[in-house]
């Protein structure tokens, strides 16, 4: 039984590495999402995946970078959803708006909030973490860039000064409440309050 199993697994790692992380990720961050870390057994993650526990180790090394890697892609997805939603909007408040409503409160956003307390423990994590920092201000800059010149708005910031402190802001306030709890419109409310304060948007806001 064991030999068999064992001529099983190796012929699983022969699947395309790609597409079998993709697998892994897909299913980690909706048990993750819905069990949180400490409650989701890699067993759980290989069998919603239709994979072998041995691959999950084999392509991420500990069910805590994978984790940590799975929080990373979903609030890359989060951000790209946001910008998506805010790019027809009209004035400097409707994109804030928009991009707080998709962010603010949103799962994925908690899993890079609950990614970032794991790697204060798990320095050997943190680079990861790291370039998705660079990802996000990246992509931020190059969205809002887009927009603030096809509408005309002004504006004293740089759009990668813009990024950071929409990025810094609503992890403060996530890191400072609760991820989870971020919720309603009191949170979108105060998140607004503070990018207008900061001057995100354009002067035609």
């Amino acid at each position: 039984m064991l030999n068999v199993l064992s001529l099983a697994e190796k012929r699983a790692m022969r699947e395309p590495g790609k597409r079998m992380r993709s697998r892994l990720l897909d299913a980690a961050v909706e048990l993750f999402k819905a069990k949180g870390l400490a409650g989701v057994s890699v067993a759980e993650i290989a069998a919603a995946a239709g994979a072998f526990p041995s691959q999950v180790t084999y392509y991420f090394r500990t069910k805590e970078a994978l984790f940590v890697e799975a929080a990373c892609r979903e609030v890359l997805y989060v951000a790209r959803q946001a910008e998506t939603a805010a790019a027809s909007a009209v004035t400097g408040s409707d994109y804030n708006r928009s991009l707080v409503e998709t962010v603010i409160g949103s799962p994925g956003l908690a899993l890079f909030v609950d990614a970032l307390s794991l790697t204060r423990r798990r320095q050997d994590l943190a680079p990861l973490i790291e370039r998705t920092f660079d990802r996000l201000h990246g992509q931020g800059d190059r969205a809002f860039a887009e927009v603030r010149q096809r509408r005309g708005w002004s504006g004293r910031d740089d759009p990668a000064t813009t990024a950071r402190r929409f990025w810094t802001l609503a992890l403060g306030v996530a890191l400072r409440d609760g991820a989870t709890e971020v919720t309603g419109s009191a949170a979108v409310d105060e998140m607004l309050a503070m990018l207008g304060h900061a001057r995100i948007a354009g002067g035609h806001a």
